[in-house]
C-alpha cells in the first residue's frame, strides 16, 4: 500500500497493482480503480481482466482507460473526467509508475477549468513532473 500516492482528498495514482493491492485499497476506502495501463504491456503482471475481477470480488467499481505510446487523447480525457464525476468515493488510478495516471489526472482537472500552477503543484507533491504535458494542460485550461 506504500505505493499509493494521494493527489487530492478524491484520487490517488499507483504503480501497477498487485493482485492483493486491492483489498487493501478497498480497506483503504477506495470505491474505484482505474486501470491506465493496456493489457500486455508487461505480460508478468496482472492483466486488467484480473484486476477487474479482484476488484469485484473487494466491492469496488473498476473502469479501464488505457493509456499506450501514442499518447493522451481527448476522448481518454472526457472518459477520465466521467470516472471522477461518477464515482461515489475516492478512486486510485495506477499504470506502470504512477505517472500517466497523474497526466490524465491533470489533463482532466485542466479541462475541467483548473489552474495549471496549482495543478502542477498538486502533482508535485505527489512525486510527479507533469512539465512534459505542461502545453496542453496550458490549452485545456484556456479553453
Amino acid at each position: 500500500m506504500s505505493g499509493f500516492r494521494k493527489l487530492t482528498e478524491n484520487i490517488s495514482v499507483s504503480p501497477q497493482l498487485a493482485l492483493e493491492d486491492v483489498a487493501a485499497a478497498a480497506a483503504s476506502g477506495v470505491a474505484v480503480i482505474v486501470n491506465n495501463r493496456p493489457d500486455g504491456e508487461d505480460p508478468g503482471a496482472p492483466q486488467g481482466d484480473e484486476i477487474g475481477a479482484a476488484a469485484a470480488a473487494a466491492g469496488l467499481n473498476y473502469v479501464e482507460i488505457p493509456i499506450g505510446h501514442a499518447g493522451f487523447s481527448e476522448p481518454q480525457v472526457d472518459a477520465m473526467i466521467a470516472a471522477l464525476e461518477q464515482a461515489e468515493g475516492p478512486i486510485l488510478a495506477y499504470c506502470r509508475s504512477g505517472t500517466r495516471s497523474t497526466f490524465l489526472w491533470a489533463l482532466a482537472e485542466a479541462k475541467q477549468g483548473g489552474d495549471p500552477d496549482e495543478i502542477a503543484r498538486t502533482a508535485m507533491q505527489a512525486g510527479y513532473d507533469i512539465s512534459p504535458i505542461r502545453p496542453m494542460i496550458d490549452m485545456l485550461a484556456s479553453r
